[in-house]
């Protein structure tokens, strides 16, 4: 019932006003599919898709390897892990805007002066300011941010394996190197898809470090999905925006579908 209230009703509502001229208030008209149309003609609105869809794919990409590395190394047998983990989990709980804004005094302050004063010419501008680059920024800032999550589930799924497997591997002349892509890969498959799956649908919807970071600049270089829509709602377009939050669901569920079609069998924990 509180699913329903809080979500699946103001998702419909948003769906109907959709196909209206509605600015969010005030009186309405049915337009039909024009939102629609006229969306799929705005390059604006594909830039959006196309800069959200790319840093989603590299963001997954180096939170998965990171963490699962880091997941390693902090069930093996080393001193002071437990207090470890505890540091590595700190980003988890900080809020995404406070992290944006420290990242934000890093870029632009910190490490050019850095640069300057070391005569590292690459480091002596923030990579904020430069379309080209400031996506990174964004991904490395996202990535510190989400490895804590996507670490704690890999190390539940790594304590999971049997020890006597790794025993009866040594005995048998396997080398790490060959325990980690023969065994432990394949037996934590369904964490990864796990984390897979979470971390896309996140990526997707990213937002507050984004504002807290670029504001989507320089330009709309770095704006995404969840920003364009945002900023459309407190410009008058909210139908427009509307048609495209809706577009915008029916491909993260799609993505879903296909995730977990080319994943089954391999998601079973």
């Amino acid at each position: 019932m509180l699913f329903t209230i809080a979500i699946t009703i103001p998702a419909v509502i948003g769906i109907f006003f959709s196909f209206t001229n509605s600015i969010g208030f005030g009186e309405w008209n049915f337009v039909g599919i024009t939102n629609y149309v006229a969306m799929f003609g705005d390059p604006a609105i594909w830039q959006s898709y196309g800069f959200t869809m790319g840093f989603a794919a590299v963001t997954v990409i180096l939170v998965n390897v990171l963490a699962f590395l880091l997941a390693v190394g902090l069930v093996a047998r080393i001193r002071l892990k437990a207090q470890l983990r505890t540091i590595f989990v700190i980003p988890m709980v900080i809020s995404g805007i406070v992290i944006a804004f420290v990242f934000n005094f890093l870029f632009s302050n910190a490490f050019p002066a850095l640069g300057q004063s070391l005569n590292i010419p690459w480091l002596s501008e923030s990579i904020l300011a430069n379309p080209s680059l400031a996506w990174v920024g964004i991904v490395i800032v996202t990535a510190w941010q989400a490895i804590p999550g996507t670490l704690l589930i890999y190390i539940a799924g790594l304590l999971a394996v049997p020890g006597d497997v790794y025993e009866a591997a040594e005995l048998d002349g396997a080398t790490k190197l060959q325990q980690m892509l023969q065994i432990t890969l394949p037996l934590v498959a369904g964490y990864v898809v796990i984390n897979v799956i979470l971390g896309f649908k996140n990526f997707l919807n990213a937002y507050d470090i984004i504002v807290g970071l670029t504001d989507g600049g320089p330009g709309t270089s770095t704006r995404s999905i969840a920003m364009t829509i945002f900023t459309g709602f407190s410009g008058g377009d909210y139908a427009y925006q509307m048609a495209n939050a809706t577009f915008f669901f029916v491909i993260v569920v799609v993505i879903s579908l296909l995730q977990l079609r080319l994943t089954q069998g391999k998601n079973q924990l």
